[in-house]
């Protein structure tokens, strides 16, 4: 059973996405919080596998929750709850440590599917929005650290790069490659090195900014 904790602060979107994910079989709400004070505070208690995290919250926003957690190094694969007029936001989430992001609107499949995702390792930087992220990514360009080209990445960790941006484990772009899930682990690690980033969302970022994908 893959727990997760929901933060939000209005009460209809917590309620609607509970009610959504007690049709999943392999999903329980642990715990709700309605906002990022109260979800740093039960965080410790509840243990969840998944957090799902607002970003605009009183109290303590969604990115000062990352930012805390990240720093604390007791961050659980999160994924951001977002409208479409946030992309500052979800990238400033991505870069605190967010595994990826959905929209409130999100269906049921989308919902279940994205956090079986993240539980199992893996990102959520969709192509689908893709356009708005670049063009959060202009804005936010200066914080960049590291801009420079990197070493060229081989056809088959290109490939895989674009496996990684649609969201898929490192089991699924195993299956879909037809090989083994170690060899995609270390392809990862190839890719992760030679982008000089330290996990796969900030790949996919890397990538998405510099052309490669």
């Amino acid at each position: 059973m893959i727990r997760v904790m929901l933060v939000d602060d209005q009460t209809l979107v917590r309620q609607g996405v509970s009610g959504l994910l007690d049709l999943a079989d392999d999903i329980e709400v642990a715990y709700m919080a309605a906002d990022g004070r109260e979800a740093i505070d039960k965080l410790p208690v509840v243990k969840p596998d998944v957090m799902l995290l607002d970003l605009r919250m009183p109290e303590m926003s969604g990115i000062e929750v990352l930012e805390a957690l990240s720093a604390a190094g007791t961050l659980p694969p999160t994924i951001i709850l977002t409208t479409f007029d946030d992309d500052e936001l979800v990238l400033a989430g991505l870069r605190a440590g967010a595994k990826g992001y959905l929209l409130k609107d999100v269906s049921l499949e989308e919902l279940v599917g994205a956090i079986r995702t993240v539980n199992e390792g893996g990102s959520l930087v969709r192509p689908a929005v893709t356009d708005r992220v670049l063009k959060g990514l202009e804005r936010l360009h200066p914080e960049f650290s590291s801009l420079d080209r990197p070493d060229p990445l081989t056809d088959r960790e290109t490939e895989i790069l674009r496996l990684m941006a649609g969201g898929y484990s490192n089991k699924e772009i195993a299956n879909s490659l037809n090989v083994a899930e170690g060899t995609v682990k270390n392809h990862v690690s190839n890719i992760l090195s030679k982008l000089g980033v330290r996990d796969r969302t900030r790949a996919v970022l890397k990538a998405l900014e510099l052309g490669i994908i």
